[in-house]
């Protein structure tokens, strides 16, 4: 059956014309849909008949919460969703005196490769659909009880080895019917796929775009990230030009921190010069530490010894703040614990 959630309203509107009932019922049931009812028979205004029609053509796709993780402070928690087929992702709310942030997933694993990265290990087992996405927000919303007015795509998987379905979920998620989130508020992180740099510049939205870097030669960043064997950091950096050009946005590059590896004084050197003229800002991430990379994060002395030669060269950055560290908030980490752990009692999960 096909997910509702996967379609606008404007292809609902369709699908009712093209099944003897009127547009307005599309509305109908979209709206239904944001007031977070998932259940055709529990939409009050819409006739028996065409709710037997929608039973027999569509399904919600709506993750089961199976665990939720809550830090001391209260301001972050952590949820680990079972979609329909069984597939585990995860999806953490971030509450911020500006509003509420959400961190959502775009895949079931990655195949990225990163080697920092949790969410890499075991491979890409399969995408999201723009439906899927969307109701990562609509569960946490329900749950908490509580709007979201900030999203950004860098939870498990790579969003731009998903784009059409991220393009989707965006458009969607942006719509004034829907949840109506600006694009403004909206990140996408990447770690650097050239070509879908470019589509997305194309796309001109308003959507911040964040670029992993993590490193400042391309032969350091091979050992890092793998992208790097496809795509130079020249290349790379070129297309970010483009992008700013096309779009007059400014790019956040992100650059996690790992102990001996990329944090020395000479390397802050060599990726402000790098950066110098464009319109960036740099997100400087104190490495989560995952037992099978053997990276360690930072020093503290060394991350604002970092900061600083940015600055001094012209280059705006900051240290992200971390949230969630005692509920083990790390992207992958808490999925490949949950599924080891059914596994054990002898419970598909993947």
């Amino acid at each position: 059956m096909i997910n509702i959630l996967d379609l606008t309203k404007e292809e609902l509107k369709q699908w009712m014309v093209e099944n003897g009932e009127s547009k307005f019922r599309g509305e109908q049931v979209i709206g239904w849909i944001y007031k977070k009812v998932f259940n055709f028979d529990d939409m009050k205004n819409i006739p028996s008949s065409l709710k037997e029609k929608l039973k027999n053509n569509f399904s919600f796709s709506i993750p089961e919460i199976v665990e939720k993780y809550v830090s001391k402070d209260e301001r972050t928690i952590k949820y680990l969703l079972k979609l329909r087929d069984n597939y585990i992702i995860e999806a953490v709310l971030m509450k911020y005196d500006y509003g509420n942030t959400v961190c959502l997933s775009t895949q079931v694993g990655c195949r990225m490769g990163c080697k920092f990265c949790a969410s890499t290990i075991g491979g890409r087992l399969r995408n999201l659909s723009n439906g899927e996405i969307l109701s990562e927000i609509l569960v946490m919303e329900k749950d908490c009880n509580e709007r979201v007015s900030n999203i950004v795509l860098m939870g498990t998987g790579e969003p731009f080895d998903n784009y059409d379905n991220v393009m989707k979920f965006i458009k969607e998620v942006n719509a004034e019917y829907g949840l109506n989130i600006g694009q403004r508020h909206i990140t996408v992180s990447t770690c650097g796929i050239v070509p879908k740099i470019i589509d997305f510049a194309n796309e001109k939205t308003q959507v911040t775009l964040a670029i992993s870097l993590h490193s400042t030669t391309d032969e350091n960043r091979k050992k890092i990230m793998p992208i790097a064997n496809k795509y130079s950091i020249e290349e790379l950096l070129e297309a970010c030009r483009y992008y700013i050009k096309v779009t007059n946005r400014r790019i956040t590059f992100e650059y996690s921190l790992v102990k001996g590896v990329n944090d020395s004084i000479e390397q802050a050197k060599e990726l402000s010069l790098l950066l110098k003229g464009m319109l960036c800002h740099v997100n400087l991430i104190p490495v989560n530490e995952v037992k099978e990379s053997g990276f360690v994060r930072a020093t503290e002395k060394d991350i604002e010894g970092f900061r600083k030669v940015l600055e001094n060269n012209g280059i705006e950055a900051t240290v992200r703040k971390e949230m969630g560290g005692d509920i083990n908030a790390a992207c992958g980490q808490l999925r490949r614990d949950y599924v080891e752990k059914m596994r054990d009692k002898d419970v598909w999960v993947r």
